[in-house]
């Protein structure tokens, strides 16, 4: 794996590492409170009976504003005139992917008593998530038209549908909620297709 695409695993081990420090000095990590703004790190650790652990908790928060920004790249590209109509269908299907699944993931931090829009790539641990278009070149997708706003989608959400594949792949392995899994693993499928999708119009004449 990219070690770009380590960022959720590093940001898990340092929650799992904060847990067995709080274990040990005896203090108990506040659970079932909302903390806004606070660390994330404070808020993400579920009692061991739980049906869910700090991974889910990370997923979903990260995942959140992940997809916000494929939508709003797809909004993008379904408002531009010169765009392909193979782009423009993908568009439409990431958007209609995507969105129901930040309403899922709302619906399991809420559920779980999480802030859901803590977690920025500005705000978290680490300094950054995988795969998200700075908001320089996110400036430039808004600027282009035609070929070149074309060229810079595909490129852009590669990079973008990559970094959420890793993100999944490490919710997979450390996980325990079924559903959130599930969803994690429904996103690498549909990911890597859309990556080859995209491979393949951008390879086109």
């Amino acid at each position: 794996m990219n070690t770009k695409n380590l960022t959720l695993a590093a940001v898990l081990a340092a929650a799992l590492s904060l847990a067995g420090c709080a274990a040990g000095t005896g203090t108990t990590p506040s659970h079932g409170m909302n903390h806004g703004s606070s660390s994330p790190m404070s808020s993400m650790m579920p009692d061991a009976s739980a049906d869910h652990n700090a991974a889910d908790i990370m997923f979903s928060q990260m995942m959140i504003p992940h997809h916000a920004q494929a939508v709003e790249m797809s909004d993008l590209m379904l408002a531009k005139t010169g765009v392909p109509a193979a782009v423009t269908a993908l568009a439409t299907r990431i958007k209609a992917a995507q969105a129901p699944e930040i309403a899922q993931m709302t619906g399991w931090l809420e559920d779980w008593n999480q802030p859901t829009g803590m977690m920025t790539d500005h705000t978290m641990p680490g300094g950054g998530m995988s795969g998200m278009v700075s908001s320089e070149d996110l400036d430039r997708l808004k600027a282009a038209q035609g070929g070149e706003a074309t060229k810079l989608f595909l490129t852009q959400m590669i990079a973008h549908h990559e970094g959420a594949i890793a993100m999944a792949k490490t919710e997979v392995d450390s996980g325990k909620f079924a559903e959130t899994i599930d969803l994690a693993k429904a996103i690498i499928t549909a990911q890597q297709a859309e990556i080859a999708e995209m491979k393949q119009l951008l390879a086109a004449p």
